[in-house]
């Protein structure tokens, strides 16, 4: 089994022999700080059981999150968060309501994202952001995980197996928004404008030992910037 301590130290060693490199999570966080004011107002899409406003400092009552599963917001490791059971295609909120909206590993699991694009632009404030992580689908990787999920519930206990991920906490993926072209696309029909959109190397994922770590490193480091496996963008409404 792959844990998430484990990965961590392979990123750590990728670090070390890639000076500047930082995880895509790093790069997520990183944009939310500059891009939330103290008293903001932000909302986490599919936030689950935790994740980002976790490790933030940042009011509970300036922070809300929505996920569609109830279990999962049920035992949200914040139990102050107000949150609730919605889609992100039809957020319960008035317009130009938050400052920041978030969305970690959110976007490859959406049938319709231009919808949620939409949903976003309107609950923004001026000037407010749209900050996003999701897999690149031009990764190989983004191609196994397509091919994975037409698998259906063997899908789940692959990656129970590979992570020790529980079967009920794997959703299918559709990655109709995982390509920089198409979140270009969707960010500019949405009347948004893309900020900044990195792209950024990750070969932890199959890491399971020495040798399959350097033989992901050596396809990141061959691959063209726009395939690597992640994807951290800043969209901002004007």
């Amino acid at each position: 089994m792959l844990s998430l301590d484990r990965q961590n130290e392979w990123r750590e060693r990728y670090r070390a022999e890639h000076p500047g490199w930082r995880p895509a999570t790093e790069v997520f966080a990183a944009a939310v700080r500059a891009s939330l004011p103290p008293d903001g107002r932000w909302l986490d899409l599919g936030c689950g059981r935790g994740g980002l406003v976790e490790q933030l400092p940042h009011p509970a009552a300036r922070t809300f999150g929505i996920d569609p599963d109830y279990a999962s917001l049920r035992g949200h490791r914040l139990p102050g968060l107000a949150r609730a059971v919605a889609l992100s295609d039809g957020l319960p909120f008035g317009e130009a309501t938050f400052d920041v909206i978030t969305a970690a590993w959110l976007l490859e699991h959406l049938g319709e994202p231009a919808r949620t694009f939409a949903a976003v632009a309107r609950a923004l404030r001026p000037g407010g952001a749209f900050i996003f992580l999701t897999p690149n689908g031009g990764h190989p990787l983004g191609w196994a995980n397509r091919a994975a999920g037409r698998l259906g519930r063997w899908q789940g206990r692959l990656v129970d197996a590979i992570y020790g991920r529980a079967e009920g906490d794997t959703f299918p993926t559709a990655y109709r928004a995982n390509t920089p072209q198409t979140v270009r696309r969707l960010t500019v029909a949405a009347g948004l404008s893309l900020e900044a959109l990195d792209c950024v190397a990750d070969p932890s994922y199959l890491a399971v030992n020495a040798a399959t770590f350097r033989l992901m490193a050596l396809i990141d480091d061959q691959l063209p910037a726009e395939r690597r496996i992640h994807l951290v963008g800043v969209a901002r409404k004007g």
